[in-house]
């Protein structure tokens, strides 16, 4: 284990530098107490006592100004790491279960990126195996503000959420959109397969399902190529497109757990 150096400077320094101020450690003379002042006043009636009060009571606050300094030091150090800890996790993420796989849940304080006066996006979650990771949203992403969220697996694949505001295809659909209210699965994958695979999805579409889940419905189609398993709905005011992809060899040996997780998304 290293040794770690601790080093301390006057906190007065800079402040009384910048206000031209005496420091209380150079000039202590003049931040003495009324109880020390009092006792310098009666110097003369008992001079040996008086200066060495003084040189004590100098000396406890110097040492006590050093100690200030130290503790609040550690204090910016530890909450330094709380903070380093907090940010490296992943939010919304549960520990594995029993068989291994981890439930994301969106959290409920995390921003959206349609601009001022957007309502709050709708929670969704999903289950995912425990060694997949919550990849960084850039910006400069092709899918721009609309991709919400990007999870991968070396070993197994990656998936992306688009989460859209449905008055971008349609001006009729309120603040409580459905899925059907968008289209019928068809019209739903050639109007927004192409967003997910940057291609026209003519020819591609090998399945296509519709399911229900308390109440709300979701359109899942399978695409090859690319290898990609989108499961489409719609909640508040904004269409909803998990989806789930893999290249060729991924594809082969973890299809089944990539379904598993195509089938586990839902709008919460």
């Amino acid at each position: 284990m290293g040794t770690t150096a601790l080093f301390i400077t006057n906190p007065f320094s800079s402040i009384f530098h910048q206000q031209n101020l005496p420091s209380p450690l150079l000039h202590p003379h003049r931040f003495l107490p009324k109880r020390v002042s009092a006792l310098h006043r009666a110097h003369n009636q008992n001079p040996i006592s008086s200066p060495a009060l003084i040189r004590r009571w100098v000396l406890v606050s110097g040492v006590s100004l050093l100690s200030s300094a130290a503790l609040g030091l550690q204090n910016e150090c530890l909450a330094a790491v709380k903070q380093g800890l907090l940010a490296g996790r992943i939010p919304g993420l549960s520990e594995p279960d029993e068989q291994g796989w981890r439930t994301y849940r969106r959290p409920d304080e995390k921003s959206g990126g349609h601009g001022v006066g957007w309502s709050p996006i709708i929670p969704y979650a999903f289950s995912v195996p425990q060694d997949w990771e919550e990849v960084p949203v850039s910006i400069a992403d092709l899918g721009g503000t609309e991709i919400d969220l990007r999870f991968g697996s070396l070993k197994e694949g990656r998936l992306f959420v688009i989460v859209a505001p449905v008055r971008r295809f349609s001006d009729v659909i309120g603040e409580d959109a459905t899925i059907e209210m968008v289209g019928p699965p068809e019209k739903v994958i050639n109007a927004f397969g192409p967003e997910v695979i940057g291609e026209n999805v003519e020819g591609k579409v090998i399945s296509m399902s519709v399911a229900e889940y308390s109440g709300r419905t979701y359109y899942q189609f399978e695409l090859e190529p690319p290898h990609v398993i989108i499961t489409a709905t719609a909640a508040g005011n904004r269409l909803y497109l998990f989806n789930v992809t893999a290249n060729g060899l991924q594809w082969k040996r973890h299809y089944k757990d990539l379904k598993r997780i195509a089938d586990s998304f839902r709008v919460v």
